[in-house]
């Protein structure tokens, strides 16, 4: 009899758990997913023919193993000219058209391709543009003014000259690593309306996972390296995350490369049960015996055993499905952890005010930025997704423009309470006051709530070791994924944990170590291990 992996959540962790354990192993799979959807917040959702990406999802890793694993999924088509585009989208909606006639083009194939996309992410700010990093060239200097400049440049030297002798929160992270002034004029705003607290309340744990090896001696030697270089490879294996020059990208958006493992997985075997909610873990010893879930569509209450399971949902709702044999200094410090969540405005205009001032051709002379980060401080809007950069194939009129407005809240705060169509005029307001749009262009427009989209590196979260040292001993229990360990990992970080974890039950590895050492040092963990 075949053994049986029960894995908690259809996002990329769940899903290439369960599709690492059925093509490497002979355990069957089970996904048991809260929501009806597959992705998680990698999902793509669809109105009236728009597609909208929660957050912007660029596919490029340092690791050859998922770049690999995602162009097994979904082959690479390349880049195209203006012109080519063009004629690629006049053809899919012809092929769309015709999809049910004899003979004519099979969509879904043509469809399941990944598009190599050009990045760019700019900073706006005094209603104006800035590179992201942040270059001292002459634009910056001339947009801030010379004063500033003089400023920035005095306190980055100053932190080479006095470095900090103790580094414990965020704020002391990023004063050490650009400057008191650089800090206070690009980071400290952004970062404390992403997170909601001050910076000086955040463990500096944060910066060090997600900037990593970025400084403004990298920024500079990238940009001077990028003057004599006449091609970018896709791999750019030695270039930080924050600059590289292109990624990968699904032609119809990140949810298709779920999707189509999805298929993969039902297709080899593997059961995948939407609508349903865990809420029960049974364990003894060292092993959980039985799992329960309530499935909304019906309101029952199902029991299943597992040989193995996967955790990929949050952390607090796993420990409190554990019910009340978990130790209490555990729970208190479950019940304390901190998430921010997440809100997205879709808007279809005509045009946007802001113009395209750079060099960089566009389709219909649109800003090329996927996204924008938001830095003005009298709005709330964080950052502005771009869905005709991402791909044209985003958006059902390319003549269109199609972005996202990303708020940050947490659940029961005032934003996320504020009623839909309150909501939505509120965003367009904000982006109107800003001089990025005009709100008469404003066609059609949708919001998307997302909960717990962020784990926070406050609250308990100091203690989280109490977590993972009593988890850890459960053999047959392996967390995963960015709300399952509460780590904020990238898509391809969450992947690698779950690869890690199936080659774990292969070998018969008994430590869970070089699941959470994922993302967590300057070099990426994946380069050690074979599969």
């Amino acid at each position: 009899m075949c053994e049986r992996a029960i894995i908690i959540g259809a996002g990329p962790a769940g899903l290439t758990a369960a599709y690492e354990l059925i093509t490497r192993t002979d355990i069957k799979p089970v996904i048991i997913e809260k929501t009806r959807d597959i992705g998680g917040i990698s999902k793509t959702i669809v109105f009236k023919g728009n597609r909208i990406d929660l957050g912007g999802h660029r596919f490029f890793s340092k690791s050859e193993i998922i770049m690999k694993w995602w162009q097994k999924i979904l082959p690479l088509q390349g880049s195209d000219s203006k012109d080519e585009i063009l004629k690629k989208i006049e053809y899919h909606k012809r092929s769309v058209s015709v999809r049910l006639s004899p003979g004519g083009p099979d969509p879904e194939k043509t469809d399941r391709v990944m598009l190599i996309r050009n990045r760019l992410s700019r900073i706006f700010f005094l209603r104006k543009f800035f590179d992201y990093p942040v270059t001292l060239n002459r634009k910056t200097i001339l947009n801030l003014g010379f004063q500033r400049i003089i400023k920035i440049s005095w306190t980055y030297f100053l932190t080479k000259i006095i470095p900090f002798k103790k580094i414990e929160s965020l704020e002391d992270f990023y004063i050490s690593r650009f400057g008191k002034e650089l800090y206070e004029t690009f980071f400290r705003d952004y970062t404390e309306k992403v997170w909601g607290v001050p910076c000086s309340q955040i463990p500096s744990d944060w910066g060090k996972q997600r900037v990593k090896g970025l400084s403004v001696s990298r920024a500079i030697m990238h940009a001077m390296k990028a003057l004599f270089r006449k091609e970018t490879s896709i791999e750019q294996k030695n270039t930080d995350t924050s600059l590289i020059e292109q990624f990968m990208y699904p032609k119809m958006g990140p949810g298709q490369m779920w999707e189509t493992v999805a298929g993969i997985i039902v297709g080899k075997g593997g059961t995948i049960i939407l609508n349903s909610e865990v809420v029960g873990l049974e364990f003894s010893e060292n092993k959980v015996k039985e799992l329960v879930y309530l499935d909304h569509s019906t309101g029952s209450k199902c029991c299943m055993t597992g040989d193995y399971i996967f955790s990929s949902m949050p952390v607090r709702d796993l420990i409190n499905a554990m019910g009340d044999k978990v130790p209490p200094a555990v729970k208190n410090v479950s019940d304390g952890l901190q998430y921010r969540d997440f809100i997205t405005v879709g808007l279809l205009l005509n045009k946007l005010k802001i113009k395209n001032e750079t060099k960089i051709t566009t389709l219909y002379d649109l800003v090329p930025d996927n996204w924008i980060y938001i830095q003005e401080r009298d709005v709330k809007v964080g950052r502005l997704q771009i869905f005709n950069n991402w791909s044209p194939y985003m958006v059902a009129d390319i003549k269109k423009v199609w972005i996202g407005l990303e708020y940050f809240c947490n659940e029961g705060d005032k934003l996320w309470e504020m009623r839909d169509n309150e909501f939505i005029n509120f965003a367009i307001d904000e982006l109107h006051s800003i001089d990025i749009i005009d709100k008469d262009e404003v066609i059609d427009s949708t919001i998307i709530r997302m909960p717990k989209t962020y784990p926070a590196y406050f609250g308990s979260y100091s203690h989280f070791n109490a977590i993972r040292d009593f988890t850890d001993k459960f053999e047959n229990l392996f967390l995963i994924g960015r709300n399952g360990m509460h780590k904020y990992n990238n898509q391809d970080h969450s992947m690698l944990t779950a690869i890690t974890a199936v080659s774990n039950i292969i070998s018969k590895e008994v430590s869970k170590k070089n699941i959470w050492d994922i993302n967590t040092e300057e070099d990426y963990h994946e380069e050690k291990q074979n599969h």
